[in-house]
């Protein structure tokens, strides 16, 4: 039983993931400035695996807290009975509460509700001009870099340059040489073969390259950024099932928080943030800073990164962030991350305002999450799916993951997320720190104001900065993978009153 179970979580988050980078890389095609569609089979993904254009699910859910107004404990963890449970994990059903805000009363159920999602729809439906990909000229293989999410966008990317090259991709290969030091493999993350057999319209995908090749002179080139379709084809071409067991878990405490707490040590020691931190503790984020060879910038002003708003929350500030947005003690609220830096030590605060912290090693037993450890990448898919699902997603820091699940959940339906601006935080932070500012309503009232439209809700993705030239004219464009709209959702309208919804 506790074989089949463990099988069952691996290969259903495999098929998940796979099903998020086929489609999102199908409809990054045209993102590269290429004027096609993405294949039919990515919109005839067979159950379980279709997205759905309206997320069902999830405004369900929020209607099952509407009309039941408590929080229910259904499931515990497998390896927490209820003699073993801790305090904050076997309490009775919660009744919802309505909160003093700032401005009067503030409704409970205002903090779990999606923004209006404004009846935009996925639309990747292919065009009819689309066609199977030409006679292959040759394979691609690529070697990704960086964690879990910088190696799937870059695999949505390859997939958009085979097409347009028409080369053979070979199924890519993980990063085994970062900060993680992760022996994963592709076939350990994703489905391989639902990822060949999903793109077999629009890309020939290979597992290995052919064994006659395998010594052959290859060309290695890394390829620059931000280019145009031009540049590829004149320079280079010279399910969401049973994976659900954490969500399951997490929902059974009711309505729930996925928190991306970004507070690694080697976070903290690449962008040099030391705020809160002993000096024992600063010095040895420097020293590996220091030490690792491709990281460019070695001296980093901590001050002026943290009142830039370029560090990430601490725990302690996202306990006050929290509050400040009118989210109970009792809130559930799921740790998106991995080894937190200083364990305990910076978790206190975080702690005490919100005793129900879990994660995915409180969520699943030890055997459940033992095919997982010692792989960084597989851990980071399960939080990954997690952050997803969860009713509301909030990042500490607006790195690789946040902005993946962001326009993950963009294309979803907009469910909830809010981003923490950080700058203006950073201000009332210190102001309260010096006896400046008292927490309360004044406070409370400022954060709320501050982050109204910083809540997921639909809007156009961001163009180039008005003025800026070359390639800081398209580093400045907001990324494709952090907001789909226009490009891949579309809104509904009615014709008429008695008209069926059309999708214009």
């Amino acid at each position: 039983m506790l074989r089949w179970r463990r099988r069952v979580v691996v290969v259903v988050l495999r098929k998940v993931l796979t099903c998020a980078i086929c489609t999102i890389a199908l409809v990054g095609l045209f993102s590269g400035h290429v004027h096609v569609f993405p294949s039919s089979k990515v919109s005839d993904l067979s159950d379980p695996y279709k997205l759905p254009t309206i997320t069902q699910q999830h405004e369900s859910n929020y209607q099952k807290l509407s009309t039941e107004k408590s929080w229910t404990q259904e499931l515990a963890p497998p390896h927490l009975s209820k003699g073993q449970a801790p305090p904050h994990l076997s309490k009775a059903p919660l009744s919802s509460h309505k909160l003093d805000g700032a401005s009067g009363n503030l409704d409970f159920e205002k903090l779990w509700k999606p923004p209006a999602n404004r009846d935009f729809v996925p639309c990747v439906q292919p065009s009819s001009n689309y066609t199977a990909p030409d006679e292959s000229r040759g394979y691609l293989l690529v070697h990704t870099n960086g964690g879990l999410n910088q190696m799937r966008a870059g695999i949505c990317d390859m997939v958009a340059v085979a097409r347009m090259i028409n080369a053979t991709l070979v199924v890519p290969e993980l990063d085994k040489r970062s900060f993680w030091q992760d022996t994963s493999n592709f076939s350990d993350v994703f489905d391989e073969d639902h990822f060949i057999n999903s793109l077999d319209n629009d890309v020939k995908v290979i597992k290995k390259l052919p064994m006659e090749l395998s010594s052959a002179t290859k060309v290695v080139k890394h390829f620059r950024s931000w280019s145009g379709l031009e540049y590829y084809q004149d320079e280079i071409a010279s399910l969401w099932e049973e994976y659900q067991l954490l969500v399951d878990r997490m929902r059974s405490y009711g309505p729930f928080i996925a928190l991306h707490l970004r507070y690694e040590k080697d976070m903290l020691a690449f962008s040099g943030c030391t705020h809160g931190l002993s000096n024992v503790e600063a010095e040895e984020l420097k020293t590996i800073r220091e030490n690792t060879v491709y990281w460019k910038i070695k001296d980093i002003d901590a001050r002026e990164q943290r009142s830039k708003g370029y560090c990430p929350l601490t725990p302690k500030e996202v306990g006050f962030f929290l509050t400040a947005l009118g989210y109970l003690s009792n809130t559930p609220i799921y740790i998106a991350a991995g080894e937190i830096y200083g364990g305990d030590t910076h978790m206190v605060d975080l702690q005490s305002r919100y005793p129900m912290l879990m994660s995915k090693e409180k969520l699943a037993s030890v055997d459940e999450i033992e095919p997982f450890t010692n792989h960084a990448s597989q851990m980071a898919a399960l939080d990954y799916i997690v952050s997803v699902e969860s009713d509301v997603f909030i990042p500490s820091y607006s790195g690789n993951m946040a902005r993946a699940v962001e326009g993950h959940r963009r294309f979803l339906g907009h469910r909830k997320t809010i981003s923490p601006d950080r700058k203006a935080l950073i201000r009332l932070f210190d102001k309260v720190e010096k006896g400046l500012l008292k927490e309360g309503g004044k406070v409370s009232n400022r954060v709320i104001e501050v982050h109204k439209k910083l809540q997921g809700s639909p809007r156009r993705r961001r163009g180039p900065v008005s003025g800026t030239k070359g390639m800081d004219r398209f580093r400045s464009e907001e990324a494709f993978y952090v907001n789909p709209l226009p490009d891949c959702l579309c809104r509904r309208v009615s014709q008429n009153v008695n008209a069926s919804v059309s999708i214009s």
